[in-house]
């Protein structure tokens, strides 16, 4: 990025940014159109004081095996310019996950949403299947096929898994070991969470803690685990999230069950020291504190923590 107080220089590359930001719109309409209170939160976010949104990142779920990992999602928007911001691991959990920053597209003064406002970050975890049990690896191949993961974007966009779905005696037999992994196997690559951008709000839901208040009061469920508010060691970046939406869905073998799909995140972003004293109108995004944290970013992933174990 270069130095902090200096403008970037524009990063954005590939092919047109429209059709960049014209993804995001359909991956944005796909959660919201298979996440009824994600939506129904989202709505609300836009409703009051016509509060303009921007978001901070979109978070998506793959499997480390035949090509469907990691790169299988990330090659196409790094041809659009973004890059590698950092990584973090859980080794309990089997898991990787890398985050990536966006180019530095022109954006308006007011820009906000996805047609005009600034790209999001992108969060893409990946379970390490070869570290799972033999039972486990073999119910995951036994779907994915070689070169399937080369369909992952369109997957995300249509809201389609590109393989077979799942029967319910495999999916709780996986969940018995990784809940991430059976998500996985039956949501696919649709997208797992969104996150708003609370620092960049106009009106009340800039403060995260009125955010936490509202949804409390209109009755929706948050996510407890690590305390509502999980807040970095540097105390510079705070986020909250919903409980997953629970869903029925129909396995392959005829079984219809209830089990967890998405949730929705809000993430707020503190100016770092140097650049506290700032006027707020004059502080950009690389003014504020960067990447994630890993016991916070731990915590958020037990939104879609199962009900009761298989």
């Amino acid at each position: 990025m270069g130095s902090l107080d200096l403008p970037h220089v524009s990063s954005f590359k590939g092919g047109s940014e429209i059709f960049l930001r014209n993804v995001f719109e359909n991956i944005l309409k796909t959660y919201l159109r298979k996440n009824p209170t994600a939506k129904t939160i989202w709505e609300l976010v836009q409703s009051v004081d016509n509060e303009k949104i921007c978001y901070d990142h979109f978070t998506f779920r793959t499997l480390k095996v035949d090509g469907y990992g990691i790169d299988s999602l990330s090659s196409f928007f790094m041809d659009y310019g973004y890059k590698i911001g950092g990584g973090l691991d859980f080794p309990k959990k089997k898991l990787r996950v890398l985050w990536f920053s966006p180019p530095d597209a022109q954006v308006p003064n007011d820009g906000h949403g996805l047609a005009n406002g600034p790209l999001p970050r992108l969060v893409i975890a990946e379970v390490l299947v070869d570290e799972l049990s033999l039972e486990s690896q073999g119910i995951i191949r036994k779907y994915l096929k070689p070169l399937g993961g080369k369909q992952a974007v369109l997957s995300s966009t249509l809201g389609s898994l590109i393989w077979e779905k799942p029967t319910w005696a495999d999916f709780t037999q996986l969940a018995k070991e990784s809940e991430f992994a059976a998500w996985t196997l039956i949501h696919g690559y649709t997208m797992n969470h969104l996150a708003f951008a609370v620092h960049r709000f106009k009106h009340r839901f800039n403060d995260i803690k009125y955010v936490k208040e509202y949804l409390e009061e209109k009755g929706f469920k948050l996510n407890s685990d690590g305390g509502i508010l999980k807040v970095s060691q540097d105390g510079l970046l705070i986020q909250i999230s919903s409980i997953s939406e629970r869903l029925a869905v129909e396995f392959a073998d005829g079984v219809t069950e209830i089990i967890p799909a998405s949730y929705i995140e809000f993430t707020q972003r503190l100016a770092l020291p140097q650049f506290k004293d700032m006027p707020s109108d004059e502080i950009k995004e690389y003014h504020r504190r960067e990447a994630f944290e890993l016991d916070s970013a731990n915590h958020v992933m037990e939104s879609t923590r199962f009900a009761a174990q298989f």
